[in-house]
């Protein structure tokens, strides 16, 4: 992963391949955001000037690259669009320079060192420089650059295989010494860490990451970070009665698996359970998805990689808060052996469910760990999946939904969604729509009416989160696959959405301020 460093040097003085400078998009033209000034000296005082005779405006994702000035030891600079000009001279919102950072360092991919000279002023602006440039030096590589047995053995390829992410980070205009700054900088390189292991496993091919192998890479992470994992396997399920996900799993070769991460404090006074869907590859099983619908369900266990990655980011950030992740994990294929719509399942919780369409097989491992989840009384219990296409149709491919069954508990998340930089709405959980779900053969039918499919699902899960518990449900069906061209610090393939929600979550509930 790219390194980060807090530098002690000057913009003037640093040695790297290149310079990020912002520039906002002002009135009559752009405007040089705090952090270039050292870098508007090496021009004489006329980069901006030079800029907008380059064509720069300052708009959002805007990059103009230039050779540098005499001054710098830098030899190129890089002038990064940041967006209009705040009301506030050094008042830049955190999320403008996330993206910002990020879309220089999409930019400067390839270079072994970039110079970031964008506002960070404050321990907040320099956190967010941080956290952009990191996610957006993303890249996975995994499954490229093999070589090529065809060609001649002494040969050289012209192609040398992908072009690698930005290999280190120096952070201008911060306080190196600063204890505030440093804690800052150590969280955003922890926690993008973490999204990008996340991104990584949403992004493996499914033929590489199926239930057991999840739970191996888990296992391995728990081991490095103090984390104690303990993984349920066919066998231990069947004895459980988890009938929702020994269901989803049954028609494929790769068998389900429950896993519990379980992040201890011994100061601890809250506990936070978080529970992913992880359908590690989803045909929509005997209901098979029409063809153009299969080609990118390796995402369908985001949730899962989204609450792996934030329990692991707990436990390295060392929150004073008990998280436990529950990992839903199956494989939704078709065989002889599958759920046939028409079965009925008898999930974990006792309760019965008639399966309508096996492509409903999110919410039927969910019920399961939620079940099981509430069986230990957490404060309280948030659950993350790419559970329906009704949420995309509702709120987009950028925003994911939160439903939940306390009303200061859902404000309460969107609120931190939103202050993390992650786009988020509060949807409802209509009673009305319950009655679809009744079943003449079951306790209920998994699925309801098909208008409001979105919050049908939340409805669904509602049903099996224990009493007095505080359960808030994100729909990340939306966000967490990128299929467009990168933007910002959002990469094409798995973005790793939800993480910095659950993980900033975490930190309220240390503090007392779960909402």
């Amino acid at each position: 992963m790219t390194a980060l460093t807090l530098s002690t040097a000057g913009a003037a003085t640093l040695r790297a391949d290149a310079l990020v400078v912002g520039v906002a998009k002002g009135v009559k033209g752009p405007v040089l955001a705090p952090g270039s000034e050292a870098v508007d000296k090496a021009f004489d005082g006329k980069l901006a000037a030079v800029l907008a005779t380059l064509g720069a405006t300052g708009a959002e994702g805007e990059v103009t690259k230039l050779p540098a000035a005499s001054g710098l030891k830098a030899p190129v600079v890089v002038a990064v669009g940041l967006g209009p000009v705040p009301d506030k001279e050094d008042a830049y919102d955190a999320e403008a320079l996330r993206r910002a950072a990020g879309t220089a360092a999409r930019a400067l991919s390839g270079s072994k060192k970039a110079g970031f000279a964008l506002p960070a002023g404050s321990v907040e602006d320099a956190a967010a420089v941080a956290e952009g440039a990191l996610l957006g030096s993303y890249a996975f590589t995994a499954y490229q650059g093999g070589e090529n047995k065809l060609a001649p053995k002494d040969a050289k390829s012209k192609d040398s295989g992908p072009k690698q992410p930005l290999a280190e980070v120096a952070l201008l205009g911060g306080k190196p010494r600063d204890k505030a700054y440093k804690a800052a900088v150590e969280r955003a390189l922890a926690l993008v860490e973490e999204i990008n292991r996340a991104r990584d496993l949403i992004n493996t091919p499914p033929n590489d990451l199926y239930p057991e192998s999840f739970a191996a890479v888990a296992t391995a992470a728990g081991k490095e970070h103090g984390v104690k994992v303990q993984v349920l396997d066919e066998k231990a399920l069947v004895k459980g009665g988890y009938g929702g996900l020994l269901g989803v799993g049954q028609g494929s070769t790769n068998g389900p698996r429950l896993v519990k991460l379980a992040y201890t404090h011994p100061k601890a006074e809250r506990t936070l359970a978080l529970v992913g869907k992880g359908i590690t590859y989803d045909s929509g099983g005997i209901s098979l998805k029409p063809a153009g619908h299969n080609e990118t369900m390796k995402c369908d266990m985001s949730g899962a990689a989204a609450v792996f990655a934030a329990v692991i980011t707990a436990a390295r950030l060392g929150l004073k808060v008990n998280v436990t992740g529950w990992l839903a994990l199956a494989e939704n294929m078709p065989s002889g052996n599958a759920t046939r719509p028409g079965d009925v399942l008898r999930m974990y919780s006792g309760k019965t469910v008639e399966v309508l369409n096996t492509d409903a097989e999110g919410r039927l491992v969910l019920a399961d760990a939620l079940t099981r989840a509430s069986e230990e009384k957490p404060d309280a219990i948030v659950d993350v999946a790419t559970l329906t296409g009704a949420m995309v149709l509702a709120l987009g491919n950028r925003t994911f939904g939160i439903m939940a069954n306390d009303d200061a508990f859902r404000t309460s998340v969107h609120e931190i969604a939103e202050e993390v930089g992650e786009a988020s709405w509060p949807m409802p959980l209509p009673a009305d729509l319950r009655k679809g779900m009744d079943s003449p053969t079951a306790d209920m039918a998994n699925m309801g009416e098909r208008m409001g499919g979105g919050l049908v699902a939340g409805l669904f899960l509602k049903e099996f989160v224990g009493e007095g518990i505080a359960w808030a449900h994100l729909d990340i069906a939306g966000p967490a696959y990128h299929e467009g061209a990168p933007y910002g610090y959002t990469p094409k393939g798995g973005t790793g959405s939800a993480v910095r929600t659950l993980v900033r979550l975490a930190e309220r509930t240390a503090d007392g301020d779960l909402g």
